[in-house]
């Protein structure tokens, strides 16, 4: 049985999401709280295995017990917003890098046309959650290990002229490790699937744009992909590339139950580019891009799975690893490292 605690200052929402929830065999809401303090008072002597967090709450918000609980206690926490202008959903993107594992709109009402989804969209979360691996959060910065240096003898050789990466549960956080260990002239075109809730991708953008020294966007049906560039595929369309670099966005069927799918991408990009592709599947649930990580490598391009210890969940880069598809096998940052040394271009 999967225990949650619910933190929303809306008693309505606390009573709707406790509904939705415990209509699950596998899930019971053993827990209320209208706002952090109260939050933190009940976990003093409660354990749960998952936490709901709104964000803006009075006394104390989303942003400051996240983070509160993730110095202290570490538990699988999901943002649950019903925040929809882009530059605010932006904001609640801070509570990602607070510890938070993931997000998703508050459910429709009852009724509403969206309800079952979302409903469905809420369960499957609040489980994926229950399954992911936590780890404290220091409360100051301190200087990180140092970059992942490959041995002349040991390193993958070969052109690069193009990045993919594919990423689910986890995935924000880990994107941007990943973006903010590049140079502000890395000179190749990343195109990235983010397994993420409808209505969140432009705030993604934003925020990693705050931290991320390339430029990142929302992906446009024909535009020409250019270095420097980070181009995040829209919701509910398939991402991919020609050969002269022109993206193209298709309803065409999901993969793995997913469109925007990271198997999509990959197959489409090794299509255009062969070899000079080089791929990266980070942490999240499921299998999405592995089997395709590993045709990447099969063709002789370049090809890098997250490693275990700091995955949220590992099973995509997991399942690459388990099929001999991953060259490098590293954190996010690492990952960076290396493929820059690739490139030839200095830190």
């Amino acid at each position: 049985m999967i225990k949650v605690l619910i933190v929303d200052d809306s008693a309505v929402h606390r009573d709707y999401l406790s509904y939705i929830l415990s209509s699950d065999s596998e899930i019971e809401v053993v827990g209320r709280a209208a706002n952090g303090k109260e939050a933190l008072d009940f976990l003093k002597s409660h354990q749960p295995d998952v936490i709901t967090m709104d964000i803006y709450m009075p006394e104390m918000d989303g942003f400051e017990v996240t983070r509160c609980i993730m110095e202290n206690n570490p538990l699988p926490v999901v943002v649950v917003s019903g925040v929809w202008d882009p530059m605010e959903v932006e904001k609640t993107f801070k509570a990602m890098e607070a510890g938070a594992i993931s997000l998703l709109k508050k459910p429709a009402g009852i009724g509403s046309p969206g309800y079952e989804k979302n409903a469905e969209e809420l369960i499957a979360i609040v489980k994926q959650a229950a399954m992911a691996k936590v780890t404290r959060i220091r409360p100051r910065r301190v200087p990180g290990s140092a970059p992942a240096v490959i041995p002349a003898s040991q390193r993958k050789r070969g052109v690069i002229e193009v990045v993919v990466l594919g990423a689910s549960t986890g995935g924000p956080a880990a994107i941007q490790q990943f973006l903010t260990g590049l140079p502000r002239d890395f000179p190749l075109p990343i195109l990235i699937v983010l397994h993420i809730s409808s209505g969140f991708t432009r705030g993604f953008v934003q925020w990693l744009n705050e931290s991320s020294p390339l430029i990142v966007q929302v992906a446009a049906q024909g535009e020409h992909i250019r270095g420097g560039h980070v181009y995040i595929a829209p919701e509910e369309f398939q991402m991919g590339v020609n050969s002269k670099g022109i993206i193209r966005l298709t309803e065409d069927p999901p993969l793995h139950y997913m469109r925007p799918s990271v198997s999509f991408l990959f197959l489409s990009v090794l299509k255009a580019f062969g070899s000079a592709t080089a791929g990266i599947l980070l942490t999240g649930m499921g299998v999405d891009g592995a089997a395709e990580l590993k045709l990447i490598r099969d063709a002789g391009g370049i090809t890098f799975a997250q490693d275990h210890d700091s995955s949220i969940i590992h099973g995509m880069p997991g399942e690459a690893i388990r099929l001999d598809g991953a060259d490098y096998v590293m954190p996010p940052r690492d990952i960076a490292s290396v493929l820059v040394g690739m490139v030839s271009i200095p830190l």
